[in-house]
């Protein structure tokens, strides 16, 4: 990365995360992969129930083969027969891991989501949530975070998922009502009830989407 964009990053991190605390989150700062994957395991005990959606930044950081190598009680919903009761089990789980569809700089998350139930699990269940987030992720606005969502993160997922969506063919939000749509529920979260619940990671890269 350009060490003007990564000093970029640094600075703009800071005011994320005086953002988040002002919201009863707690932010933290990675200057690289690693780093974020280190901070993640130190916010996490060991015998801990785990699980997560399908944030791709989890996976990019390595986060999900430390916790299946390690002391923990990983949730991997994908190697489950009963897919639908480990997605249920993530409710009374002690940490669900995510990251977001976008970041405003004063701390407010978005996140679109087709099943709902990575987008439920923020909102309500596991004890402790930790998100992942590359600092691609920050806009400026609400309404910028909302137009990332739906114009970057959503259209590639429909591609990566092979979904028939008219943004997985044009590369554009088209407000579709299609039955292939990944769109169904939106989530703000612009402050945390409960205080030490949400912890969100910003790292100096580019994850996701």
């Amino acid at each position: 990365m350009n060490e003007n964009i990564f000093r970029r990053n640094e600075l703009l991190a800071q005011k994320v995360i005086k953002g988040l605390q002002s919201r009863n989150m707690t932010g933290y700062y990675a200057a690289s992969r690693e780093e974020a994957q280190k901070l993640a395991l130190s916010l996490i005990p060991e015998g801990s129930s785990v699980t997560m959606g399908g944030g791709m930044s989890v996976h990019e950081i390595g986060l999900v083969d430390a916790l299946k190598n390690g002391k923990y009680n990983f949730i991997d919903r994908d190697a489950c027969e009963d897919r639908r009761a480990a997605m249920l089990m993530a409710y009374d789980a002690d940490v669900f891991l995510s990251s977001a569809n976008a970041i405003t700089e004063d701390g407010i998350m978005i996140n679109i989501d087709g099943n709902s139930n990575r987008v439920s699990a923020i909102a309500q269940g596991p004890k402790k949530v930790i998100f992942i987030v590359g600092m691609n992720k920050v806009c400026n606005d609400v309404d910028g975070a909302m137009k990332r969502a739906r114009n970057v993160a959503a259209p590639i997922n429909a591609q990566r998922f092979g979904l028939s969506t008219p943004c997985a063919k044009t590369g554009a939000c088209m407000d579709c009502k299609s039955p292939d749509t990944i769109c169904c529920q939106f989530l703000m979260t612009r402050y945390s009830r409960h205080k030490d619940r949400i912890h969100v990671i910003l790292v100096n890269d580019s994850l996701g989407f």
